[in-house]
């Protein structure tokens, strides 16, 4: 079945470069990736593949069934929309979208999946159950397009009883793969704070209650407390402040924003309660008005134990043991989050680095690209691990 497999990459996988590349070109915004998933449902109507669209507007949903499609689901999921980013490379497919860009990868991972999807297609009567293909927009925003494709039903109709998700790791080199068993990233929560203190004139103290002093001295004790949970994978930064006085005027209020991620949902929720806390007792302290309006993001990334340890020895089988390397933790987010509180999950990585070309930059930076031979890995691997799980 590998052999199988590589072989019906190689056979497809020019046309698979051009579809990632499409997409490339042409990136959209989350919530708003209506040309996206139109090009989608093109490419599988000329495959002549049906497809179930409109799930949270844009979302669009593939179901295979193999032989024997009742014994189980397993469910594949690649997102679609891009960053408000200002394209900087020289491809000669370099995003035709102002200040649009695919600098996370979500064309590599839809390409994948449609690459995983015509594979499987074609192998039908190979293997056994069936399996859901999820399209997805908006992982980029909140409050993430995961969360409301599941409302509207994704994970049932037949009922998916694992799904895998893949995500392109510009860190690691084309070839390889990561997996990390259980807590793999953060949660996300942002911060929204606004200090309401008295403007005046700077020379004259007795005349106002100075906002940015408050503000001040909340980011310190924050950062104070935080320092107390350094053995918890943890982190709180605020990294806005705006108080627009001058050298001689001294606002009425001070903005700061700021995020707050957590590998751990209960520990999560203490810290919200003790933020909350802090910003009482400093304004009590000062006779200042603070609102300090917590939004809550996307939960824990968890990867199933039992899925993950099989998919990180199918994976081993694919590409060598060798190329399979272990993940630590990542304090970044993924609406992918959502799906593993729910269903047993499998959430891994993809290399595309490739040193020699000159293909090293990070994830949402203007540079970003990926060697695109890794989509033969991503394609090839997200088909083998949906027939093996």
């Amino acid at each position: 079945m590998i052999n199988l497999i590589k072989r019906l990459v190689e056979e497809n996988f020019n046309e698979i470069v051009k579809i990632r590349r499409h997409l490339h070109k042409y990136p959209e915004l989350s919530f708003h990736e209506h040309k996206t998933s139109a090009y989608i449902k093109s490419i599988l109507t000329k495959w002549d593949i049906p497809f179930t669209d409109g799930i949270a507007e844009t979302g669009v949903v593939v179901v295979l069934k193999g032989k024997n499609p009742d014994i189980k689901t397993v469910a594949l999921r690649a997102d679609f929309d891009a960053l408000p980013i200002q394209e900087e490379t020289d491809l000669a497919y370099g995003s035709v979208n102002q200040g649009v860009m695919h600098a996370c990868g979500h064309d590599a991972h839809t390409a994948s999946m449609l690459g995983a999807l015509k594979v499987l297609h074609y192998l039908q009567l190979e293997w056994e159950g069936s399996i859901k293909f999820i399209f997805q927009p908006a992982e980029e925003q909140l409050p993430g397009g995961a969360q409301q494709m599941i409302k509207e039903g994704v994970l049932k109709s037949p009922n998916v009883e694992t799904i895998i998700g893949q995500h392109v790791f510009p860190d690691m080199e084309v070839g390889k793969v990561g997996f990390r068993v259980g807590k793999y990233m953060a949660s996300t929560d942002e911060v929204h704070i606004v200090v309401k203190g008295k403007g005046g004139h700077a020379a004259l103290p007795q005349q106002y209650n100075n906002p940015l002093i408050v503000g001040a001295r909340l980011i310190l004790e924050l950062d104070s407390f935080f320092n107390q949970y350094k053995d918890a994978p943890s982190v709180f930064a605020i990294g806005f402040i705006e108080g627009a006085g001058s050298t001689n005027v001294i606002p009425d209020r001070v903005s700061l924003k700021g995020t707050l991620r957590v590998m751990d949902e209960d520990l999560r929720k203490e810290f919200h309660s003790q933020l909350l806390a802090i910003s009482e007792g400093i304004s009590k302290e000062y006779n200042m008005v603070i609102d300090f309006d917590i939004r809550k993001g996307y939960p824990c990334l968890i990867n199933d134990k039992k899925i993950t340890e099989e998919s990180i020895s199918f994976a081993k089988k694919y590409l060598g043991e060798e190329n399979v390397i272990e993940l630590p933790v990542r304090m970044t987010a993924e609406d992918f989050s959502y799906y593993s509180q729910i269903i047993p999950s499998c959430f891994y990585r993809l290399g595309v680095r490739n040193e020699v070309k000159g293909i090293i930059n990070g994830l949402h930076t203007s540079k970003f690209n990926i060697d695109e031979e890794s989509l033969k890995i991503g394609m090839g691997l997200m088909a083998y691990l949906a027939i093996k799980n």
